[in-house]
C-alpha cells in the first residue's frame, strides 16, 4: 500500500475540506480533511479503524487522541500548546482574544472550543478558520461563527519530521 504521507503537499495555500460522503459530516473529519487534503470518507475510514469499528457508521465525537492518531497516519504531529481546562468556562479566552496574540502563521492550530454544552473542533491558520459550520471552506475568523467561543485547548499541527 502506498504511504498516505507520500501524497501530501506542503504549501502555504489552504486546502478546503472535501466532503465526499453525501451527508453532513462532523467537525473532527472536517478539520482533518482540510489539513491533509484527503476526502472525509478516507478520514472517517482511518478513525473507524482506530476505534476498531467494522461498521461504517458516521464518525461523531472525536477526542484529541483520535485526531492525533489520524494525523499521524498522514505524517503530521499534533502537540498541545495551551490548555484552559482548569479554569472556569467564563475565565477561558475567546477565539477572538486568542487571535490577538502572536503565533506561528504558517502552522495549523486545532482549537477545542465550547459550542453549547459540547466541544467542537475548529482549524485556524493565519487569520482564517475552517470547520463544519463553514462547510469546510476557509473564512476569515472575524467573519466566522465562533469569535466569542471559549477555548478549551489549543493544539499545533506540523508536518512530522520523521515522515
Amino acid at each position: 500500500m502506498e504511504s498516505l504521507a507520500s501524497c501530501d503537499r506542503m504549501t502555504s495555500s489552504l486546502s478546503e475540506a472535501n466532503n465526499d460522503t453525501g451527508r453532513t459530516a462532523f467537525c473532527g473529519p472536517y478539520v482533518l480533511s482540510a489539513i491533509t487534503g484527503y476526502p472525509i470518507s478516507k478520514i472517517e475510514e482511518i478513525i473507524r479503524a482506530e476505534r476498531n469499528s467494522a461498521r461504517k457508521t458516521v464518525v461523531k465525537g472525536t477526542g484529541a487522541d483520535e485526531v492525533a492518531a489520524a494525523l499521524a497516519q498522514f505524517g503530521y504531529e499534533m502537540s498541545l500548546k495551551e490548555t484552559y481546562m482548569a479554569k472556569p468556562r467564563k475565565e477561558r479566552p475567546t477565539l477572538w482574544a486568542w487571535m490577538q496574540k502572536p503565533r506561528n502563521v504558517w502552522a495549523h492550530y486545532i482549537l477545542a472550543v465550547h459550542k453549547g454544552k459540547e466541544g467542537h473542533w475548529i482549524l485556524v491558520k493565519g487569520v482564517k478558520m475552517c470547520d463544519t459550520y463553514t462547510e469546510g471552506r476557509w473564512t476569515f475568523v472575524v467573519d466566522g461563527p465562533h469569535r466569542g467561543a471559549r477555548i478549551m485547548e489549543i493544539f499545533e499541527v506540523r508536518k512530522s519530521l520523521a515522515a
